[in-house]
């Protein structure tokens, strides 16, 4: 009988653990979250902005979907693709709302 609540049990957490998802947006910083680089303006494009407000006041890099702000465990690769439009794969964690990057590439 144990077993068999075991390996139930097993199948449950298994089930409900989320998995891969993409998520299409602009990689942005939590200071400019919404994209919105105007009121900083730390350079003359949105993605040095980017760079910018990471390098200079710790912020994190973010993707911005046009609703929602997610935090990156990478906090590395974004730069290259700093305030471009980008697809991250990885796995949500929703109530911190960071993703778990496993890749992230140029969206077409």
């Amino acid at each position: 009988m144990k077993p068999l609540i075991s390996s139930l049990l097993t199948i449950a957490v298994v089930s409900a653990a989320p998995g891969k998802q993409k998520f299409t947006g602009i990689i942005t910083d939590s200071m400019c979250g919404l994209a919105d680089h105007s009121q900083m303006r730390m350079g003359p494009t949105d993605g040095e902005c980017t760079i910018a407000c990471v390098k200079e006041h710790g912020a994190l890099y973010v993707v911005y979907d046009g609703k929602q702000v997610y935090t990156l465990s990478d906090q590395q690769t974004p730069e290259k693709f700093a305030g471009k439009k980008v697809t991250v794969t990885g796995t949500l964690d929703a109530k911190t709302r960071t993703i778990q990057v496993d890749s992230i590439t140029t969206a077409k």
